[in-house]
C-alpha cells in the first residue's frame, strides 16, 4: 500500500505540475466565460438592432396589418412602381421587400420576399401569419359571418402544470432539465475521454522509454496501474474544481464590470419574441432554482470517479498492450462506442421518456450509466435505482480492474509485437 500511495502522489504531482495542465486549467474558464459574455453581448446588440422591411402591396389591403415593433419597421412603397420600390430598398440597404401581387380576378397572388440574404424563419412566419389572418377574416366576411361575434366567442385555454404536491412548473421545465442533464452527461463523457487518454499516453511513454522495466522491479504491476488511474483522477477532480470556482468568479466579475447580464439578455429576447409572460418567466426561473443542482453535482463527482475508473483501467490496459499511440486505434472504437451510445440514448430516449424502459435499462448498464443516469437525475430518480446503478458500477469496476491488470502485467514488458484481440484473450489466462 505504501508503494501505491507513492505512485498516486507521483502521478498526481506530475499532472498538476505539467505546464500544459496549468495553462489549460486557468485558460479554459477564461475562454468559456469569454464565450458566455460574447453571447450575452451579441444578444443585447441584436435586441437593439432594428430591421427595416419595405412593403409593396398591389391589393392595398395589407399595409395597415404590418405593425412596427422593437426590432422591425415596415415602410410602405405601394405608391411607387415595383421596380422603383425594389431599387429603393437596394439603395437604402434595407433588410428586404415584401411583394404582395394581385391577380386579374382580384385574388392575392404568390407572396414574395426580396432581400440580399434569405430572411429568418421568424420574419417569414410573421409575413405568413399576417397575410393569412387578413385573408381569413375577409373570406369570413364575404360569407356573412360576423367577425366581432366570433372574436367575442373565442375562448382561450391555458394549461397550468403542477406536480402531485401542488408545486407549479413552467412549460419550459422539461427543456431546462434536458439542458442541465445533457450538459452534465456530455461533460462527463469528455472528461472520461480526455483523462483516459492521458493515462494511456503516460503508460505508452514509460513503456517506450523503458522506464517501466526499472519501476516494475520494485512495484507490482497492478499497483502501478491503480496508481496511474487514481493519481490522474485526482488531478482531473482538482482541475474540474478549479474550473467551477474560477468560472463562477470570472462570470460574476465580467457581468459586474462590463454590465453584461446573459440571463437578462435572454429574458429580454424571450419577452420580445412573446414566448412567455411575466408569470411564466417567474416559473421558468423558479424551475431553475428548484433543480437538484447539489445532487447533480454530487452524483456528477461520483459517476465521474466510477466511469473514469472503469474506462481508465481499459485505457491503461490498451497503453500497456501497444508500443505507440498509432497502434491504439484498433482498440479505441469498442471503448468509445458505449460512451457515444450513452449520449445518443440520453438525448433521444431520456428526454422523450426519462422513466421509460430504455432510459432505465441504460442507466443501469455500467458502461453507459454514468452518462444516462446523470441525464435522468434532473427529472427525478428513485433512490433505489440510483443505489442499484452504483452497486453495478462498483462491481463492474472491480471486474474490469482485475481483467485490465492481467493484460497490463503481461503487456507492459512486451515490445516489438502488435497486440491483437486474440493475444489479449491469451494474456487473460496467464
Amino acid at each position: 500500500m505504501r508503494n501505491l500511495k507513492l505512485i498516486i502522489r507521483r502521478e498526481y504531482l506530475a499532472r498538476v505540475r505539467n505546464k500544459t495542465f496549468i495553462i489549460m486549467t486557468f485558460l479554459s474558464p477564461l475562454i468559456l466565460v469569454g464565450m458566455f459574455m460574447l453571447v450575452g453581448y451579441l444578444s443585447m446588440l441584436n435586441s437593439s438592432e432594428q430591421q427595416i422591411i419595405g412593403l409593396y402591396d398591389e391589393t392595398g389591403i395589407f399595409s395597415s396589418d404590418f405593425k412596427d415593433g422593437k426590432q422591425v419597421q415596415y415602410l410602405d412603397f405601394s405608391n411607387l412602381s415595383f421596380e422603383e420600390a425594389l431599387l429603393k430598398v437596394k439603395e437604402q440597404e434595407y433588410y428586404g421587400l415584401i411583394y404582395i401581387p394581385e391577380k386579374e380576378n382580384g385574388e392575392v397572388g404568390q407572396v414574395q420576399f426580396f432581400g440580399l440574404e434569405p430572411p429568418g424563419l421568424g420574419t417569414v412566419q410573421v409575413v405568413k401569419n399576417t397575410i393569412s389572418e387578413r385573408l381569413t377574416k375577409r373570406e369570413l366576411m364575404q360569407r356573412g359571418i360576423d367577425i366581432s361575434a366570433m372574436e367575442a366567442a373565442e375562448v382561450k385555454v391555458d394549461v397550468e402544470i403542477q406536480n402531485f404536491s401542488g408545486q407549479r412548473t413552467s412549460k419550459m421545465s422539461v427543456y431546462i432539465k434536458m439542458i442541465f442533464g445533457g450538459i452534465a452527461g456530455y461533460l462527463l463523457m469528455m472528461f472520461i475521454i480526455i483523462y483516459g487518454n492521458m493515462v494511456m499516453r503516460s503508460v505508452i511513454e514509460e513503456k517506450t522509454n523503458r522506464i517501466i522495466e526499472i519501476i516494475v522491479s520494485s512495484v507490482k504491476p497492478i499497483h502501478l496501474m491503480l496508481g496511474k488511474v487514481l493519481g490522474t483522477s485526482l488531478a482531473g477532480l482538482t482541475q474540474f474544481s478549479i474550473w467551477v470556482i474560477l468560472g463562477a468568479v470570472l462570470l460574476w466579475l465580467a457581468s459586474f464590470t462590463l454590465g453584461i447580464d446573459v440571463l437578462s439578455a435572454q429574458k429580454e429576447q424571450m419577452e420580445m419574441m412573446g414566448q412567455m409572460g411575466q408569470s411564466d418567466l417567474s416559473l421558468f426561473l423558479a424551475d431553475i432554482y428548484n433543480l437538484p443542482l447539489l445532487s447533480l453535482f454530487v452524483f456528477f463527482v461520483i459517476y465521474f470517479l466510477g466511469g473514469y475508473f472503469l474506462y481508465s483501467s481499459i485505457y491503461a490496459a490498451i497503453g500497456a498492450a501497444v508500443d505507440s499511440e498509432t497502434d491504439t486505434q484498433q482498440f479505441m472504437f469498442p471503448v468509445i462506442l458505449p460512451l457515444m451510445l450513452g449520449i445518443y440514448v440520453g438525448f433521444f430516449a431520456v428526454i422523450e421518456n426519462p422513466h421509460g424502459t430504455i432510459s432505465t435499462v441504460f442507466s443501469m448498464i455500467p458502461f453507459t450509466s454514468p452518462i444516462v443516469m446523470l441525464m435522468r437525475i434532473p427529472f427525478g430518480v428513485p433512490w433505489y435505482e440510483l443505489l442499484f446503478s452504483l452497486i453495478l458500477l462498483l462491481i463492474t469496476n472491480l471486474g474490469v480492474v482485475w481483467l485490465a491488470s492481467k493484460i497490463y502485467r503481461v503487456g507492459i514488458l512486451m515490445y516489438g509485437k502488435k497486440a491483437t484481440y486474440k493475444e489479449l484473450f491469451k494474456w487473460l489466462k496467464y
